[in-house]
């Protein structure tokens, strides 16, 4: 006898495509405040026939994005300069931080606004620090995080938001990374956030592909990847490549996919300036070719 148990279908996961476009979100680009970034990333519409690449100006609005890389590659530089850029805009960032005490987070935001010539003042206001790093129960369960994050972005009217790192939330039980990257993921979804999620590269993960803490979690259930990577000049071949003397430190930086836009798939350089800011400069190949 069949044990099988017949249920009722889930008819709210079930729509016609045109019901379903009503509700999708017009694609725009949202700013970073990273130079040589927002460039990247492109759609193309057409025009008598022909297809023309019409850049974005940015990363897909309401796309949650990998920023992953080993350390000492500009990730917390990268998205506390979105979370900046976006503040100076008028618009509210959530930032999460489950790395280091808030406070310390604040030293950084400051230093960067004051990089990137923004008043402290016009910003600070506008950047809602949510501290996982202080208080872990934001980091090790993941409904109250995602109550506290639901509470910040209502109340706050929040647009955006930054995770640093979302490896924090299963350094210790890497099993669990999908799952828990899906849930948070999901939760930005509903509401209508654009993310970007830092996360940690081990030191046996191919530098320049979307692979992290978790395998490959992350990258896949994620909009896309911006992977940042270093590496140093070892030989005088390398330093006439490169361009820099034997013993420097090259950063690299390529986007390895983004569903919701075209990108520039190409690895570029990457260079942190004195002032701290990251920019993205041109492709390698244009370097080394």
């Amino acid at each position: 006898m069949s044990t099988y148990q017949e249920v009722a279908p889930f008819l709210e996961g079930v729509g016609l495509l045109k019901e379903v476009a009503q509700h999708a979100p017009r694609l725009e680009g949202v700013p970073t405040g990273v130079e040589g970034l927002d460039a990247l990333f492109f759609i193309t519409e057409w025009q008598d026939g022909k297809p023309v690449k019409r850049s974005l100006g940015g990363i897909p609005r309401y796309s949650v994005m990998q920023v992953t890389g080993v350390s000492d590659t500009g990730k917390s530089l990268l998205v506390e300069q979105f979370a900046v850029e976006q503040a100076r805009r008028g618009t509210s960032v959530v930032f999460v931080t489950l790395e280091s005490p808030a406070p310390f987070v604040a030293v950084g935001l400051k230093q960067r606004a004051q990089a990137m010539g923004v008043s402290f003042g016009d910003v600070e206001s506008h950047i809602v620090l949510v501290d996982g790093a202080t208080y872990s129960v934001l980091r090790t369960d993941v409904p109250t995080l995602l109550s506290t994050l639901a509470h910040a972005i209502r109340t706050y009217h929040a647009e955006a938001v930054v995770i640093d790192s979302i490896t924090g939330l299963y350094e210790s039980r890497e099993m669990m990374a999908r799952d828990i990257v899906r849930s948070v993921f999901n939760f930005l979804k509903k509401w209508r956030q654009t993310g970007l999620l830092v996360s940690q590269k081990r030191s046996g993960h191919d530098a320049l592909t979307a692979e992290a803490a978790g395998g490959y979690a992350v990258g896949h259930i994620l909009d896309g990847s911006l992977v940042l990577a270093k590496q140093t000049v070892l030989t005088a071949s390398q330093a006439r490549q490169f361009g820099v003397p034997i013993g420097e430190t090259v950063r690299l930086f390529r986007i390895d996919g983004c569903r919701l836009a075209g990108h520039d798939s190409r690895t570029h350089v990457l260079e942190i300036t004195e002032e701290g800011l990251v920019r993205i400069g041109p492709p390698l190949q244009e370097i080394v070719g």
